[in-house]
C-alpha cells in the first residue's frame, strides 16, 4: 500500500553551530595544544566529510589535567552545596538555551538522526543538571549516613554513541557531590565535550573543576592510571571494562563500569502487537541500535511469532534511512568505518552459521557509514547474533512456550543490562521481571531513561548504578 503522504526532506539547518577548524584541550579553564603537538581529525559518519583538528591528549597532559582538578578540589568541594547547585543550575538552563546548536552537532558528529538528539539527548542532558543541581545541598538526606564527604578527582571517560548524555550522566552527579574532573570523550566524537567546556566557561565554573581531554585508548588508559584520580567511571565495552578493572585492582580508587548488553525484549501471546512492534523498533533501531541496553534479541511466543513478525516487517518497511539532519530520518549513520566492519562481519557470520537474515528495501547513501535494518529469523542461542554484542541495527527473533523458557532463555547471556517484557497481565510483567538478572527491566515501553531513575547491569555489563539517588552513591566517601 503506498502512503498518501509524499515525502519531502526537512532538512535542519547547520548554520545554526559554528564549528571552528581546530580545538584545544580544556585544562584548568583554558584551551591548550596537547604537550606533544599530536592531533587527530573529527569526521562526519553519514558523509565522511572532516569537522575539525581536535588536540590529541598524551599522558604529560593527562598530569596537567589531573593536578589542576586537584588544586581545584580543594575549593569547590569546600563550597556549600547550595553554591555548587547554582552552578549546576546555570549549566543546565545555558544547555537549554543552546540545546538546538548542540544537537545539530551531536548528529553531525555522530551521525544519529537530529529527531533523536533534539528531542531525547539535549532534553535529558539538562534534566540530569537540573536534578543533581537539586541534590547538592541534601548530601546528608541521601541516604549514605550523616557528612558524607566527595572523593577527589573523578577520571571519567565515556563512549561515542550518546556523547554528550553520557558527560551528563558522569558530570552532573561528581559536581554535585563536590569532585572535579577530568573526562575524556571518545576519539571518534570529541565536539559536544569541547562545546560543554565552553558552556562551563559561560557559566562561570571555577577553573579547573571540569577538564576535557580528547584523545584515543592511552589517553584514557592514562587518566585511569594516574595516582591522584580518586574515582574511575567507564561506559563502552566490556573488553576494555576488564581491563580498567585490571588497572585499578590494589588501589584504593572507587570504580563503576557501564558495558556491554544483549537485552531481551520478551512479548508474550497476550501483549498488544501493535504496539510491541513500535517498542521493538524502538528497542533495537534507535540510535542504529548503538546501544548497550538495545533489545537486539527478541523473545516471541510461538503462538504470536508469524503474526508479529508480519507486522514487524511491514513496520521496518516504513523506516527512512538518510540524511541525519532532515528531520524524517529514523535511521541515520554507523559511527565509524571500524564499527561498520564489526556489524557487517556479525552479519555476515550469522547468515554463515545457517540464521536467516531479511532487510526492507532500502536506498543506501554512496558516502558514509551505512547499515539497512536487518532482522534474523530461525536463529539458536548458539549463533553468534544472539550471543555477541553487535552494536548496529540487527535483530535476533528467538521463540519461547512458556514464561519459564522466555526467563530461561532470557538469562542466558554473559550480559544482564536491559530487558523488555510485553504483557497486558501486571501479574506476569512482576512475576517475570523478578527473575530476570538485568539491571533495568521496561514493561510494555523500551529505552526510556529519567534522571531520577538507576541504570546499571549484571555479570558482565558492569557494576555501579548511574542516575537517581543510587548514582550519587559512588561520588561519595560514604
Amino acid at each position: 500500500m503506498t502512503s498518501p503522504f509524499e515525502y519531502a526532506p526537512a532538512p535542519e539547518s547547520r548554520s545554526v553551530v559554528d564549528i571552528a577548524p581546530s580545538y584545544g584541550l580544556f585544562i584548568d579553564g583554558e584551551f591548550t595544544d596537547a604537550a606533544d603537538g599530536k592531533v587527530f581529525k573529527t569526521v562526519s559518519p553519514a558523509t565522511e566529510e572532516v569537522l575539525s583538528e581536535v588536540a590529541q591528549a598524551g599522558a604529560e597532559d593527562v598530569d596537567r589535567a589531573v593536578k589542576a582538578a586537584r588544586r581545584a578540589f580543594e575549593k569547590w568541594s569546600a563550597l556549600p552545596g547550595s553554591e555548587r547547585a547554582k552552578y549546576l543550575f546555570r549549566i543546565a538552563r545555558i544547555i537549554q538555551e543552546r540545546s538546538r546548536e548542540l544537537a545539530v552537532l551531536e548528529t553531525l558528529d555522530n551521525g544519529k538522526p537530529i529527531k533523536e538528539t533534539r528531542d531525547a539527548d539535549l532534553p535529558l542532558v539538562a534534566a540530569h543538571f537540573f536534578y543533581y543541581a537539586g541534590w547538592a545541598d541534601k548530601l546528608d538526606h541521601a541516604g549514605f549516613g550523616a557528612n558524607p564527604r566527595p572523593l577527589g578527582v573523578a577520571g571519567q571517560v565515556i563512549p561515542w554513541n550518546f556523547p554528550l548524555l553520557m558527560l551528563a550522566w558522569k558530570i552532573a552527579p561528581a559536581l554535585a557531590a563536590g569532585n572535579t574532573v577530568v573526562l575524556k570523550p571518545a576519539e571518534t566524537t570529541p565536539l559536544t565535550a569541547l562545546f560543554f567546556a565552553d558552556i562551563c566557561r559561560q557559566a562561570g565554573l571555577p577553573r579547573g573543576v571540569v577538564n576535557i581531554l580528547p584523545g584515543y585508548g592511552e589517553t584514557g588508559a592514562a587518566l585511569v592510571a594516574h595516582p591522584d584520580v580518586a574515582k574511575v567511571a567507564f561506559t563502552g565495552s566490556t573488553a576494555v571494562g576488564k581491563q580498567i578493572a585490571r588497572t585499578v585492582a590494589g588501589t584504593d580508587k572507587k570504580v563503576t563500569l557501564e558495558l556491554g548488553g544483549k537485552g531481551a525484549n520478551i512479548v508474550f501471546d497476550d501483549a498488544p502487537v501493535d504496539q510491541a512492534v513500535e517498542g521493538i523498533v524502538n528497542g533495537i533501531f534507535f540510535n542504529q541500535g548503538q546501544v548497550c541496553c538495545a533489545g537486539s534479541r527478541l523473545l516471541v511466543q510461538e503462538s504470536i511469532h508469524d503474526e508479529l513478525l508480519d507486522s514487524l516487517k511491514r513496520r521496518l518497511s516504513t523506516l527512512r534511512l538518510g540524511d541525519p539532519l532532515d528531520k524524517n530520518t529514523d535511521i541515520g549513520a554507523i559511527n565509524s568505518s571500524e564499527q561498520l566492519a564489526r556489524i557487517t562481519s556479525l552479519v555476515e557470520q550469522g547468515e554463515a552459521e545457517g540464521a536467516e537474515r531479511w532487510s526492507p528495501a532500502c536506498e543506501i547513501p554512496t558516502a558514509g557509514y551505512w547499515f539497512a535494518p536487518t532482522l534474523f529469523t530461525n536463529v539458536t542461542q548458539a549463533h553468534t547474533v544472539a550471543r555477541d554484542e553487535i552494536f548496529g541495527p540487527v535483530l535476533s527473533v528467538l521463540t519461547f512456550r512458556t514464561p519459564d523458557e522466555a526467563v530461561a532463555k532470557a538469562n542466558n547471556s554473559q550480559y544482564g543490562l536491559s530487558a523488555g517484557i510485553w504483557t497486558e497481565k501486571g501479574s506476569r510483567i512482576l512475576a517475570v521481571a523478578n527473575k530476570l538478572r538485568a539491571g533495568v527491566v521496561w514493561a510494555n515501553t523500551f529505552n526510556k531513561f529519567d534522571p531520577t531513575s538507576p541504570f546499571g547491569g549484571y555479570k558482565e555489563s558492569g557494576f555501579g548504578r548511574e542516575g537517581g539517588r543510587h548514582g550519587l552513591e559512588a561520588y561519595l566517601d560514604v
